[in-house]
């Protein structure tokens, strides 16, 4: 297996951030192997889609710190490039596509296989986010949101599905508390989001009986540059960011909770507190939720985040 000819190059440890004492490098060395394969995601072959930063980055690099063996994407080349370059001699498969489009999709899910052999775990991270009143917005805005949002998920979990149902494996979405709760300034996001939780809240009860665990995860506020190109009523990266970063959960945190919601095989995972108060409030008392969102989205009338 790949994980056992492996475990004896130098290389294969670089950059991972595991607290060993100062012993001897025979002792150091076992003590790292048993620390990978002792993990859950030893030797997994992980699908990862938009990895080229954020919190997709993130699980990347700390997949690859637990011996999976991972696939990623993006629609950027020289950020797929970079983050190969970063990890030379790991079980990594970089693939340059546009989740949006069905091809693209096909042909990466069909690399990674090719690559690995098998997928286990596929997590549907690609994402795109939108800042406008739905009142001022060109229809494109929403169009682009439903193709990468939506539409991504859709065909990245058609495409590697059998081979997840094959290996009793788990299907990942990186929703949103936007899926649960419509937000103002975020229509055409909240109705990408609400679609995926639909999408895989039915496809988890279509394969209750095969094994396969379908789960859905919502970040809340996470430091990442999906916000920083969000886009604009005119369907453009808006390249600006109203919300405070430092009062967000960072990507690699953020990563950390989702591996451990895999691992645990949850149904969901809410990861803030702000999220899990959002969605309680919002079930329970939708009037007094309406009023609280509005109140944190709007200033003096003004969209402000």
């Amino acid at each position: 297996m790949w994980l056992t000819s492996q475990i004896l190059e130098k290389d294969f440890f670089a950059n991972r951030d595991i607290p060993i004492p100062n012993i001897c490098d025979s002792t150091l060395l076992l003590l790292q192997i048993q620390y990978i394969l002792m993990s859950y995601f030893a030797n997994k072959v992980v699908v990862v889609t938009g990895g080229s930063e954020g919190i997709g980055r993130a699980l990347v690099e700390l997949l690859l710190q637990k011996g999976a063996r991972v696939a990623t994407c993006s629609r950027h080349y020289e950020k797929m490039y970079e983050l190969q370059t970063s990890h030379p001699g790991q079980a990594l498969h970089i693939a340059t596509a546009d989740v949006s489009k069905e091809m693209d999709c096909q042909n990466f899910i069909r690399s990674a296989i090719k690559t690995f052999g098998t997928i286990d775990i596929l997590i549907n991270n690609a994402g795109v986010s939108m800042r406008a009143l739905f009142k001022d917005l060109d229809l494109e805005t929403i169009h682009t949101l439903m193709d990468v949002n939506f539409w991504g998920t859709v065909y990245c979990t058609k495409f590697a599905l059998d081979e997840i149902i094959k290996n009793k494996g788990t299907v990942v979405g990186v929703s949103s508390i936007a899926g649960f709760r419509g937000l103002p300034g975020r229509t055409g996001y909240s109705a990408s989001k609400f679609a995926v939780n639909g999408f895989l809240e039915a496809l988890r009860t279509e394969l209750m009986e095969d094994g396969v665990n379908v789960m859905w995860v919502c970040p809340g506020f996470t430091t990442s540059n999906i916000r920083n190109v969000a886009l604009d009523k005119d369907a453009k990266p808006q390249k600006e960011n109203p919300m405070d970063e430092d009062k967000m959960m960072s990507a690699e945190e953020c990563a950390v909770y989702i591996l451990e919601a895999i691992e645990k095989k949850k149904r969901t995972r809410i990861l803030t507190f702000l999220g899990k108060r959002t969605v309680f409030m919002n079930r329970f008392f939708p009037g007094l939720a309406d009023k609280l969102v509005r109140k944190f989205y709007f200033k003096e009338g003004e969209l402000v985040k």
